[in-house]
């Protein structure tokens, strides 16, 4: 899938989304881009996950064993987590939602005006172990256009 091709299947329902939820399409979108290779990861083909959100102890839905990298003490490291499965791209992007909406760490992101403070908002909260996650995820809202996509943000 391209990357327009991916924008085009995944804005409507990261729009959807955003009505109720305030969380901005263009950071839905290109979280989703970063974090699922444009679609094209194991993750998203064989779970519809687009965010890397691992299965923990709350959730009781199916799982999916993959190896993930992680930045462990300034170090890339290989290891296997469970990650949440899904049935459609919209399932995970409202469970995505409700994970920031519902996680008090992630709280001053919905008091941010824009979406460049939000996305440092969230990344400041720690969402993601890459020191450069912010950059990227702006990088890929600048080079794709993708606040047109936004409502009120």
């Amino acid at each position: 899938m391209t990357p327009q091709q991916f924008i085009s299947e995944i804005t409507p329902y990261a729009q959807q989304s955003q009505e109720s939820t305030n969380i901005p399409s263009s950071f839905v979108v290109s979280e989703a881009a970063l974090e699922s290779g444009w679609g094209s990861s194991q993750l998203a083909l064989q779970a519809f996950n687009l965010f890397g959100v691992k299965a923990d102890s709350s959730w009781h839905g199916p799982v999916l064993t993959l190896p993930t990298k992680e930045f462990i003490k300034c170090v890339w490291v290989t290891q296997q987590a469970k990650w949440r499965k899904y049935d459609s791209w919209l399932s995970c992007i409202s469970d995505h939602a409700t994970f920031l909406l519902t996680n008090p760490r992630y709280a001053p992101a919905f008091k941010t005006t824009n979406v460049s403070d939000f996305v440092h908002a969230i990344s400041s909260a720690h969402y993601a172990s890459d020191p450069l996650y912010s950059n990227k995820i702006m990088e890929i809202i600048t080079q794709h256009n993708l606040t047109q996509y936004d409502k009120n943000k």
